[in-house]
């Protein structure tokens, strides 16, 4: 009982700190915000004092904690120092080294033209890398489109503009909306460039949040600096805590301060021939950017070849100075936009600083049979075309014409599953009813959505199938003709998806020429990139059956677990004397963000895609910063021709779209990369 009673006096005696003072709580200085006195009517039980502290240190500004203060061990309130003792005189270097270091320190909104970042950054910078940063500090607003091309170090520059803002003190608060897979990379820079803690805001972090601080915790307001999936947030529970957040918040002051979108292609409108319709993406951007006061958009291609996407994307950005649908004039865009291509880009003596780009051609010798094939189909797709123009269904018959195409040049097995729902849709009933308005609603959100980016590849098949049933159901019913045909490519299908075809002979050839020496594998890699899992899973297949499978052949695709994708990132980026892998078959879900440059310049296109952004993204896992050769090489298939010199699988109607496409953004932007050449 005594040593209870001196317990409860020595506690009596803890100096109690005021609001304002400057204390040391688990070795970490603090500022005292707030003090709540305890209301204990216990006799004989001391006053306790709930404390909120905010963090001074650089890498936790905004970081908020609460003790109780009478038994947080270590807790004591720092005493103001004095002034230090004058035992002598500096040396002049000395001193100078000492102001430089104050000067450094005490960078404010006024000192425009003085920059901290580049000094307190751990990377190497180049000098076309701070054109953002100088351009985000005479802003009032830094709202930015930075659209370098691809390895040129966006996810630098844009740190560099987060670091600035922060020192300034003109931000506190981050959020980076970025892929799923990007979300580490993300995390692992801003620390190790920047000595930035961000927190990745995901399922486990706010299961984990709600055991440490209740059911009622919102993520949003956790952690002042925080990264996040651009397809977990647009939806569910995510999209209703950010609601939540913004409910009742008015645009200004603003309730955040920077928004930071990789990959902000993602985010515009998606585009076609026929309209441009605004994804969830986009709706879930358009929802909270006004509540930012700084806006960073990332991309290597900020346009898809559809004005009224990329008129969209600087609304996104800007919606004071931007509008949609009206092309801003050359100097509006130079203020908002930063576009350097590699091709630019030369050292002091004018030599460039980036290897040249050379595309090259994958000559195909289709059989008889496959041209035979690709006639019956485009026989077919004319038929329905004819059929839906009576029928006013033209836009759904055109999705699933086309896709059939695509997937035919892409290889038979991905041909063949789109075409038995086709087929299996098409024969489950009569002729439709005249479409209403909802039907017609319905089919455009579902082509809507087959053409959205998907970070896995089961949900990109899944919404061309869901596309492709909705745009069958919606059309006339086969004629006899039609039957005929549609019977023939069906037949063929069915046999051919489980073999070879000259298209993956030709790639077996190829590597059997660049990729062994004297029959004995050199130290030469390749990507083979595809749009469709279903493709690579069948070149997988064949690639075995050939000899070339075993741990010569790495896979990446969309939907892989992150540490498995990491483990294939890095025996590909491994010096080839003591890694085996030689060949990297990869999807479209998996060529943002990664860098496959270290030991790697060669690379293929399995099929020519319809947006010449992603073969652009794909071209950037090998063409960028750190390339050591001075050659970077891109194949892509071409027909060798027919006695008549006619093209098989619709690749110059592929090249052409793509050149139109190109010609768009050069209008719209003033300068893209150099089209693909036949």
């Amino acid at each position: 009982m005594e040593q209870q009673q001196q317990a409860v006096e020595a506690s009596r005696i803890i100096a109690v700190p005021e609001p304002g003072q400057l204390v040391e709580v688990r070795r970490r200085q603090w500022v005292v915000a707030d003090i709540v006195a305890s209301e204990s009517s216990v006799a004989g039980r001391a006053t306790q004092h709930l404390v909120t502290l905010s963090s001074i240190d650089e890498d936790g500004l905004g970081e908020e904690l609460q003790v109780v203060w009478e038994i947080e061990p270590g807790a004591h309130i720092i005493e103001k120092a004095g002034l230090p003792e004058i035992t002598g005189f500096d040396y002049a270097e000395k001193l100078d080294a000492f102001l430089d270091a104050v000067r450094w320190g005490a960078a404010t909104n006024a000192d425009r033209g003085f920059l901290q970042a580049p000094f307190r950054s751990g990377v190497s910078i180049e000098d076309f890398q701070l054109d953002p940063l100088v351009r985000a500090i005479n802003m009032a607003r830094a709202n930015l489109l930075i659209a370098d091309d691809v390895g040129l170090g966006k996810t630098i520059e844009a740190g560099l503009v987060i670091q600035e803002l922060l020192l300034r003190h003109r931000a506190r608060s981050v959020l980076v909306i970025c892929p799923a897979s990007l979300q580490q990379k993300w995390q692992d820079e801003m620390q190790e460039k920047f000595g930035l803690d961000f927190k990745i805001v995901n399922t486990d972090y706010i299961r984990q949040m709600r055991r440490d601080l209740g059911i009622h915790a919102n993520p949003w307001t956790s952690f002042p600096r925080l990264i996040t999936s651009q397809d977990w947030l647009k939806s569910g529970e995510a999209l209703r805590l950010m609601r939540d957040t913004l409910s009742g918040a008015k645009r200004y002051p603003r309730k955040f301060d920077i928004l930071v979108v990789d990959e902000a292609h993602n985010i515009a409108p998606s585009g076609s021939a026929n309209y441009v319709l605004e994804s969830q993406r986009t709706r879930l951007i358009r929802e909270i950017a006004p509540h930012f006061q700084h806006k960073l958009f990332l991309t290597a291609t900020p346009h898809n070849g559809y004005t009224e996407s990329f008129t969209s994307l600087l609304e996104l950005l800007d919606d004071q100075r931007f509008a949609r649908n009206i092309l801003p004039d050359e100097k509006q865009l130079q203020q908002a936009m930063v576009r350097r291509l590699k091709t630019d880009l030369v050292d002091a003596k004018g030599n460039p600083l980036y290897p040249e780009r050379k595309l090259q051609a994958l000559e195909v010798n289709y059989s008889n049979e496959e041209r035979r094939v690709h006639q019956l189909l485009d026989d077919y797709c004319q038929s329905r075309e004819e059929t839906a123009d009576q029928d006013r269904k033209y836009i759904g018959t055109h999705f699933v014409n086309s896709l059939m195409k695509k997937r035919l040049f892409s290889s038979p097995a991905a041909f063949a599953s789109t075409l038995e729902k086709h087929v299996n849709t098409v024969n489950q009933g009569g002729k439709p009813a005249k479409a209403t308005v909802i039907e017609e609603r319905i089919l455009r959100k579902a082509l809507l959505k087959a053409e959205e980016d998907y970070a896995r590849d089961e949900d990109y098949e899944a919404a061309q199938e869901e596309a492709v049933e909705e745009a069958t159901k919606r059309s006339a019913p086969l004629t006899g003709d039609q039957k005929r045909l549609i019977s023939q490519l069906r037949d063929w299908a069915q046999s051919a998806q489980h073999q070879s075809d000259s298209k993956a002979d030709a790639i077996c050839t190829w590597i059997e020429a660049n990729l062994k020496t004297d029959s004995d594998w050199n130290h030469r890699r390749v990507i083979l990139f595809t749009e469709y899992r279903t493709t690579q899973q069948w070149l997988q297949k064949i690639l075995t059956e050939a000899g070339y499978g075993g741990d010569r052949l790495a896979i990446i695709h969309g939907g892989m677990d992150q540490e498995e994708r990491e483990d294939v990132k890095a025996a590909f980026q491994t010096n080839p004397k003591d890694a085996d892998v030689r060949i990297l078959l990869a999807t479209d879900a998996a060529s943002e963000g990664i860098d496959l440059q270290n030991y790697c310049n060669c690379l293929m296109h399995l099929e020519i895609p319809y947006n010449p952004n992603v073969m652009e993204q794909r071209n950037g896992r090998i063409d960028r910063h750190g390339q050591k050769e001075s050659e970077v090489l891109i194949w892509h298939p071409v027909d060798a021709g027919d006695s008549d010199g006619k093209a098989v699988g619709g690749h110059k109607e592929d090249i052409i779209r793509a050149l139109r496409k190109l010609e768009s953004m050069r209008e719209d932007m003033g300068s893209v990369e150099s089209p693909p050449v036949c």
